[in-house]
Order: C-alpha cells, then sequence, then structure tokens
C-alpha cells in the first residue's frame, strides 16, 4: 500500500511538471505581433524549421528585447528582417499572422 501513494504521488509531481513546461513553450501570438511594430509593420513572413522571419516595414519599430523577454530563445535582426528563434509555435504564429492580413 505504501509504495502504491508513493508511486501516485511522483506521477502526479511529474504531470505537474510536464503541464508547467506546456505552459512555458506557448507564446502571446498578440503580443508578438505588437512587439514586431504590429500587423501593418509586417509585409510578410516565413519559417524555416524552428526560425521564423518577419519582413519589416520599419524594423527599429520592432522591441527586440520585449520578443526574447516573450519567449524567443534569440532574435537576429538583418537589414529589415527579423529571425527569431520561437521553437514549435513557429508555424502557429505564421498561421496567426497570415491571418490577422
Amino acid at each position: 500500500m505504501e509504495y502504491l501513494i508513493i508511486i501516485l504521488v511522483l506521477v502526479i509531481i511529474l504531470l505537474a511538471i510536464l503541464k508547467a513546461n506546456k505552459k512555458e513553450a506557448k507564446i502571446d501570438f498578440n503580443k508578438l505581433v505588437e512587439l514586431l511594430g504590429g500587423k501593418d509593420n509586417i509585409i510578410d513572413t516565413e519559417i524555416n524549421l524552428s526560425r521564423f522571419k518577419a519582413n519589416l516595414k520599419d524594423v527599429s519599430k520592432a522591441n527586440k528585447e520585449g520578443i526574447q523577454k516573450l519567449g524567443a530563445k534569440g532574435v537576429v535582426e538583418i537589414d529589415n528582417q527579423l529571425k527569431i528563434i520561437l521553437g514549435p509555435d513557429s508555424k502557429q504564429l505564421k498561421k496567426y499572422i497570415d491571418g490577422l492580413k
């Protein structure tokens, strides 16, 4: 009986850890669009595995620090492009932005 209780407690702890990790992976797409300078500042987007690339009208309107605080693993600026390493959320973000236009 004691072993059953210990196993049950360990399973509950494991589920709590997995659920907490899933919450961290979710990125607020509305906030991210805002940090990119708004939907009107986004010309087009591309994805490549875990990277999300946004071509912007004015890259100075983008808040790179804010994007990283939101959960991006990295942000690189090249000309009027921002390359953002998002992980598995990249594909969902592209669909979300395409739906705004």
